[in-house]
């Protein structure tokens, strides 16, 4: 368990994982968490100044008030380092009672070697303490506020009291020199500026959530507009790749069948030169051989021999001559292409059949359905050598048994196929070597055409097919 809990929490599977989400949810993630790291920061450093101003300005308002009330009860404080007894009545019935004595929860007075020279504490009175930070700095000629922050110095009733306080340090100065002589320090109940600083920070607050959240959306919509636009391009260009991808492979494909028909027509050719080479010797060859054989005879050598015999001779010579070259052009007649570039399809289909009734004395059966555009020459050669071929083959294997040529038109592709009613075979028992089938496969697919076999005990039929549109004439 703890295995399989490691493997998926590996930084390879998490970058993974990572990388896999969209830019928008990425956006989202790491932008919300930053968006909002920095809503608390600047919110919090905001919050901090506006308290401080509050505070400050409260404070100082209240140390105005507060000291033009005490300010003239005292004395010289540069010549007198305490306080005698009427003073201090005087400011126990003003600070005890009145407005100030209901806003300040205490009031002490400090001299500047830490002596509490007045406090309504009594117990507080006389005694000196360590010098503060906020006393340090009143004395220094800087009034000081803190809210809610009980010091060490604080009496009881003020810890336990539960009460907003704003603690308060502000310097009593000597009026003609300015000079710091005393420090004033007192607790005003703050429940007004309690709310107003509770209010001010919610305002702060909400001011930066509000800015940071209407930021963050903006920016969102921009990056989410953006990453369906990548998301967009991305599929487009997968696509695409894919597209290419395919592209390649039949072109791969198509290569390897350019390379092996190549190969073929090299041996194709090779074959065709021995067919017709084999035709020349066991036909008109062989032929003219009887003839020059037959002039060495008796009839002719002897000039004693008589007449019939010497005629008899010449005609056989002569006949078998004939039969040579009647053979010879049979055979140029199979390899002479008729004049096809001005022929349209069906005018070529008709020469082909024509042809070969005439050279078997057989007769076929043709039948054309709608004609086609104009074809390449190239496509006129391969249906013409097509029909040639196969009616040939059918011929010499099939008997020549009705014999059937069929055109049609099925959209852009024309297909030509031609039957015979023939015994058939089993095209797996062909082989490979075979010229007639080898040829026309061949041929018809170095066009990008299909060529098609099937035999059976009721016949054969080959068919081709040609898309009209590539092959159309330009």
């Amino acid at each position: 368990m703890q295995t399989n809990l490691k493997s998926l929490l590996s930084p390879v599977r998490l970058i993974a994982s990572w990388n896999s989400q969209s830019l928008a949810r990425q956006f989202l993630l790491i932008g919300g968490l930053v968006a909002a790291c920095a809503m608390v920061i600047v919110g919090a450093v905001v919050t901090s100044l506006i308290e401080d101003a509050v505070t400050r300005n409260s404070a100082a308002s209240t140390a105005l008030y507060v000291d033009s009330v005490i300010a003239p009860l005292l004395p010289d404080m540069q010549t007198n380092e305490m306080l005698d007894d009427t003073v201090m009545r005087a400011l126990d019935e003003t600070l005890g009672e009145g407005a100030l004595g209901s806003r300040l929860m205490s009031f002490r007075l400090w001299r500047n070697d830490g002596t509490v020279l007045y406090s309504n504490d009594k117990n507080l009175m006389g005694k000196q303490f360590p010098l503060s930070d906020d006393l340090k700095t009143a004395f220094s000629g800087t009034m000081t506020a803190q809210f809610n922050q009980i010091g060490d110095v604080e009496s009881v009733a003020e810890r336990g009291s539960g009460k907003p306080l704003l603690e308060i340090y502000n310097p009593v100065l000597q009026p003609w020199s300015g000079k710091v002589v005393a420090v004033s320090e007192f607790h005003e109940v703050a429940y007004d500026f309690q709310r107003s600083m509770n209010q001010a920070r919610f305002r702060s607050w909400l001011a930066v959530g509000m800015f940071t959240l209407t930021f963050f959306l903006i920016l969102s919509m921009i990056v989410l507009r953006g990453s369906r636009t990548i998301e967009s391009q991305r599929g487009a260009l997968k696509a695409r790749i894919g597209e290419l991808s395919a592209l390649l492979q039949q072109n791969e494909i198509l290569r390897a069948r350019v390379q092996r028909a190549s190969q073929r027509a090299a041996a194709l050719n090779e074959s065709y030169l021995r067919r017709i080479g084999a035709d020349l010797h066991d036909g008109p060859a062989q032929l003219v051989a009887y003839a020059s054989l037959r002039l060495d005879s008796e009839a002719l050598a002897n000039p004693t021999a008589p007449a019939r015999e010497r005629e008899l001779s010449l005609a056989a010579i002569k006949s078998s001559l004939d039969d040579a070259m009647a053979e010879i052009r049979s055979i140029c007649s199979g390899l002479v292409l008729p004049q096809i570039e001005a022929a349209n399809l069906s005018e070529l289909l008709h020469r082909a059949v024509r042809a070969h009734e005439q050279r078997t004395g057989t007769v076929v059966s043709l039948s054309i359905s709608d004609a086609v555009q104009e074809l390449s020459t190239s496509a006129k050669i391969c249906i013409y050598r097509f029909v040639q071929e196969a009616l040939n083959n059918g011929y010499r294997h099939g008997d020549g048994a009705t014999q059937h040529v069929e055109q049609r038109t099925d959209g852009k592709h024309v297909t030509i196929a031609v039957s015979d009613n023939g015994p058939g075979f089993d095209p797996e028992d062909v082989p490979a070597s075979s010229l007639g089938l080898a040829g026309l496969r061949e041929r018809v697919e170095s066009l990008g055409g299909t060529f098609e076999l099937s035999s059976s005990r009721d016949g054969t039929i080959v068919r081709m097919s040609l898309n009209a549109a590539e092959m159309e004439q330009t």
